[in-house]
């Protein structure tokens, strides 16, 4: 699975540093290495009001927050890998 978290400008303005630390720790407990890819991308288009932008494969997914950051990881990543 291949992972892409803008941080152009307005999704690092809305805290896509934290969400790609929030993504490399939950890889790491889980020893996901080997299944995901994850990695920066400048800005994907479709900016959102809130929050960062996510492309999963070839999903694009707006307004992911850290509150949001576990329920979007078990829904939108886990429920595909397995």
């Amino acid at each position: 699975m291949n992972i892409q978290i803008c941080v152009g400008s307005s999704c690092h303005l809305k805290g896509s540093e934290q969400i790609v630390s929030m993504f490399q720790k939950v890889i790491e407990e889980r020893n996901l290495e080997d299944k995901i890819t994850l990695a920066g991308s400048f800005c994907i288009g479709c900016c959102n009001r809130e929050g960062v932008t996510v492309q999963v494969d070839d999903e694009i997914i707006t307004g992911v927050k850290p509150e949001t950051f576990n329920s979007f990881f078990e829904t939108e990543i886990l429920s595909k890998l397995y």
